[in-house]
């Protein structure tokens, strides 16, 4: 994110895993560099080129990442998207992309749940409710931080991470989408899936940290 007008920037391309581990790079990393429009297509418009390389400036204050968490939240999904569901959806068409790929959102923490995979051992799913009451179902989650943790703690060490989710005052979930993809059953679009989760005043640190 931009503090300086909370544009979401997505520096392309993706810095290696081994410069996250190198640096220390964790989510609330200040990052920065010399950025440039990209040609791209909606959803994904924050998609950026930069030239040379990426200047890791430190971690922001929990203050000014509580800040502009607050700044860019949407009230629900479709108002984030500007898109309106039906039923159980978790994709959006391509015929139908939204203007962005990535937004905010403010959760009840005891709506949000971190579940097992059911049909793949090792993976995780997020189950949420947004403040419009659409709850939605078995998520795809690329926030590393948590694949780790369940990778490492199973049985009762997993439910806690759940019980600490409950126990904070505030939860934010960037919940972006996917590129564009085919289900097996032939569904083409876009395809809902948490990017992160962030929770204060408190964080469990086996989740911000390189595995």
């Amino acid at each position: 994110m931009n503090p300086a007008n909370n544009e979401c920037v997505r520096p392309l391309p993706y810095l290696l895993t081994d410069k996250y581990r190198r640096l220390n790079i964790l989510p609330g990393a200040v990052l920065e560099g010399e950025f440039t429009e990209r040609p791209c297509a909606p959803p994904h418009t924050e998609d950026k080129d930069y030239r040379g390389d990426l200047s890791f400036k430190g971690p922001c204050s929990a203050e000014k990442f509580i800040a502009i968490l607050k700044a860019t939240e949407s009230s629900n999904v479709e108002e984030g998207f500007s898109i309106r569901l039906t039923g159980g959806e978790k994709h959006i068409p391509s015929l139908t992309p939204p203007e962005k790929s990535i937004i905010t959102l403010s959760v009840n923490p005891r709506d949000l749940s971190i579940v097992q995979d059911a049909y793949k051992p090792g993976k995780i799913k997020v189950i949420f409710s947004d403040k419009s009451g659409r709850t939605f179902r078995y998520l795809a989650i690329t926030d590393l931080g948590f694949y780790n943790y369940a990778e490492k703690n199973t049985g009762d060490n997993f439910l806690r991470l759940n019980d600490f989710i409950h126990s904070q005052e505030e939860v934010y979930v960037r919940l972006g989408l996917s590129r564009e993809f085919t289900s097996p059953d032939g569904r083409n679009g876009y395809w809902l899936q948490v990017n992160g989760i962030y929770t204060f005043p408190e964080y469990l640190p086996e989740l911000r940290c390189h595995s």
